[in-house]
Formats: C-alpha cells, structure tokens, sequence
C-alpha cells in the first residue's frame, strides 16, 4: 500500500469528452488543496458552483465543488470533489494543479482501498466496486450491487456465527473435562453442526453462481475438419463470426466470441480442425486448439451425424484430459435421408456424456444446446439471490468447507480437539473473505486490478 497519510488525486470519470468530469481527492489536505482551487471550502455534503483557477488564479474552468468531510465520506477521509466539463485538457489542468498544491496522482483502486482500511466496507465489497464497472449484463451489475450492499458479507457472517459458537461449544467442553455430562455427544450439538454444513453448500452454490455471472464459462468447439464448427459458432453467437465454407481446414487459428445466454456470459472457442496435417499453419491452429482446451469449463465435440463417431473422434475423445467434461454434438442432422420425420433436434443423456442432435447451419437444435450449457454448470436464470463472487471466494469456501466436513468426522468419534482445530482452520478461511485475515499482496494483487480514480 501507498503512504496512507499522502492525499491523493485523480480523475474519476471516464477517459474521453463528455458534459461532466471529476477530479476527486482524498487525504488530509483534501480540504486545502480544494479551497484553494475553489476559493472556497463548502458546507460538507452541499454543492457550490465555482470558477476553478490554478495557483496563479488563472480560471481553468467553472463548476461544482462537493466537500465531504472525514468520517463521512468514500474513503473515511477528507474528500474533495471538482466537478467541471468533462473535456480531458481540462481535468488535467484541475488535476494537475492539485498535484502541485501538494496532492500526488492515486495508484488504481486507491480510494477504494483507502475505504477498506478505514472500514467503511470490508474486502468483498471493495471487490464489488470493481465488478460492478466491469459487468457486461444486467444479471451480473445486479450480482455486484448486492454484493456492494453487503449480502454476500451478510451471509459469511452467518456462517462464521454459527462456526464460532460451535467452536465455543466444543472448547467449552474441552476445558472442563470433570463435568460428567459428555458435552461432545449432545444431540444439538450434532444439529447445528449439520446446519452448519447445508449453509455451507448454501453459500457455496451462490457463489458459483456469483462467479459465473461475473467470469462466464469457458467452451472450446472441437472436431474434424469440416464438422461444422465455425456454423456452430455463429449459430451460438447469431452472427458471422467465423468464415464458413466447404473446404476442410478453412479455420486455422482459434477463433474466441463472447456471447450472453439468459444473461450468463459464455466464452465460446471455435478451433482448427483436428487431424494429421504436413501444413504448417494448419498444424500450428491444431497445437492451438488443443492449449485452448486446458483452459475450457466444458468442451463440444462436434462429429458428423451422418457418419457417427468415427476412429478419429475415438482418439479425439481418448485425447481430452482425464478430468475434462464434455459432450458430443451430432451436426447436420438436416442431411440425413429421416430429416425432418423420425430425425428431429433432441438431447440424448448417456453415461459418460450426452449427445445433442442439431443442426447448426440451419440454426435447429442450437436453443437445445443452450439450455444444456447453462444447465451443466447449475446456472439459474432466476438469480435474484446472487452475489456476485470471484475465484479466491470459491477456493476459500472449498477448503472451509473441508475443514468443516472433517470436524464434522471427528466430533463423530469425540476428537474433541482435532473438531476444534478443523473449525479454527475453517474460521480462518471465511475471514479471509471478508478481508478479516488477509496480507497486503493480496490486497496488492486486488486493488492494482481497479481504474484510476476509484
């Protein structure tokens, strides 16, 4: 972190012309440093419309000047806010006559981090700032408003609550072993520990939910060339994306489109036709093609429906990592002799994956395919309930819920100490949520992620 005692500047509104633009400051010189821009320190929380001039009194501009005094403003510190014409030679004037009256330029995510350190909101909704400038739908601005407003702390809070006061329970037992009453098995104690754990997929599946609203899912397009990959592609996107022709191996490169189904954000990847190939572009794009699937959510194996899975798919599928989920997507349905009668768009579950029936060049079947993607991965369309969430928030509340499950085992067996231990361990991840327990690389690696000026 900066020096938290250096007042700091900078231009909080969007780069580029508009009819308003702000130059905030925070610090303790805030005040100062804005009276004198100004000519005048307002009442706190009352607008003032001024002429801005630099230290030579020059008038740079007329405006808005809103002054908040510490402790209620953003950040928990004087702030001082100038609000002129939002022509950027004129905020950088503004802004850098603050500077030479004592104010230096904000680091990103500064103020923000500034309000966390005085406590005016803790680490997930610092976070929330963020995702809710960066949401690219409603669903997902709506996610990070609540997880602003607090929701998603609400809910660790419940958790930690009910953790702690088991945790106390069992400790409590532990210190006063001459008691003859056997605390460990008591009947409640059992009870709230099994609450304790469905909260915890509670929370857990929202927050999946959360970060799949605000990161979207990732899904490659795999297959022969001239299985219909790039149709499927622009069927999924409803638009020409992707250059679509007879000629196999027309796709050489990785192709990425992002898309919104039902306000969920999907990454779709189309690639490069997978075979043996001396060309060397075309075996470049199959190299690529397989890179991309490390990184995928869920992979479409796109075959031929009029030949079947053929040797080459075998391989392809005998090729996916261990752990890769996948589906199979019989293309070109339309073709077959049965089309449209007995051979119709359908969903075939097996046991190892399932088979979707379509046809992407005629757009039938694609909806079906959707509505899988969507509920492969438990996305629900009714979201009202979500916060929005980030990876570290899934990882902590993975390993809590661990820990959770093995106190669990060993209260079981009256391991009285090791079941305390298991939920001290598991407190500790919670915090780190809500930036209770947390170190400043952490605090570094969040905040550089944010704009200039919030």
């Amino acid at each position: 972190m900066q020096n938290p005692q250096d007042t700091i500047a900078a231009i909080a509104t969007a780069p580029g012309k508009g009819g308003v633009g702000i130059v905030r400051l925070s610090g303790p010189l805030a005040a100062e440093i804005g009276e004198k821009i100004s000519g005048v320190l307002p009442k706190p929380r009352y607008a003032d419309y001024r002429p801005l001039a630099n230290q030579t009194g020059e008038v740079l501009d007329h405006g808005i000047v809103i002054y908040f005094k510490a402790p209620h403003s953003y950040t928990g510190e004087d702030v001082f806010e100038l609000q002129g014409h939002g022509g950027p030679v004129v905020l950088n004037l503004l802004l850098k006559t603050a500077v030479e009256l004592g104010a230096r330029i904000a680091a990103p995510g500064e103020f923000t981090e500034r309000a966390f350190i005085n406590e005016k909101m803790d680490l997930a909704q610092a976070e929330a700032v963020a995702d809710l400038i960066e949401s690219t739908t409603e669903q997902a601005a709506r996610a990070a408003t609540r997880s602003l407003q607090g929701d998603f702390s609400k809910r660790i809070q419940v958790l930690l609550d009910s953790l702690i006061h088991i945790r106390l329970y069992i400790e409590a037992a532990l210190d006063f072993p001459e008691e003859e009453i056997d605390f460990l098995s008591d009947q409640q104690l059992h009870k709230r520990m099994h609450k304790l754990q469905a909260d915890m997929a509670s929370v857990t599946k929202s927050v999946r939910q959360g970060q799949l609203l605000r990161e979207g899912m990732t899904v490659v397009i795999l297959g022969q060339p001239n299985a219909g990959k790039s149709s499927l592609l622009n069927a999924l996107s409803g638009s020409d994306t992707a250059i679509v022709t007879e000629i196999a191996g027309t796709t050489r490169d990785v192709l990425q489109q992002q898309i919104h189904i039902d306000g969920l954000p999907l990454n779709i990847v189309d690639t490069a036709g997978l075979r043996e190939t001396e060309d060397v572009v075309e075996a470049e794009g199959v190299k690529r093609a397989w890179r991309a699937v490390q990184d995928a959510d869920r992979v479409l194996l796109l075959v031929d429906a009029s030949k079947g899975i053929t040797a080459a798919d075998e391989k392809i599928i005998a090729d996916l990592p261990q752990d890769c989920d996948y589906d199979v997507i019989y293309n070109k349905i339309d073709l077959l002799p049965a089309y449209p009668h007995t051979v119709i768009p359908r969903i075939v579950p097996d046991e190892h994956h399932t088979a979707i029936h379509l046809s992407a060049g005629k757009n039938e079947g694609v909806e079906l395919l959707a509505q899988h993607l969507e509920k492969s991965i438990g996305y629900e369309q009714n979201n009202e309930g979500i916060f929005t969430a980030r990876q570290r928030h899934v990882d902590a509340l993975k390993i809590a819920r661990e820990h959770i499950e093995l106190s669990a085992a060993q209260l079981n067996v009256s391991a009285g100490e090791l079941a305390a231990e298991e939920l001290r361990l598991a407190q500790e991840q919670l915090s780190k949520i809500t930036g209770v327990f947390t170190n400043d690389d952490l605090l570094g690696e969040i905040f550089s992620s944010f704009c200039i000026g919030k």
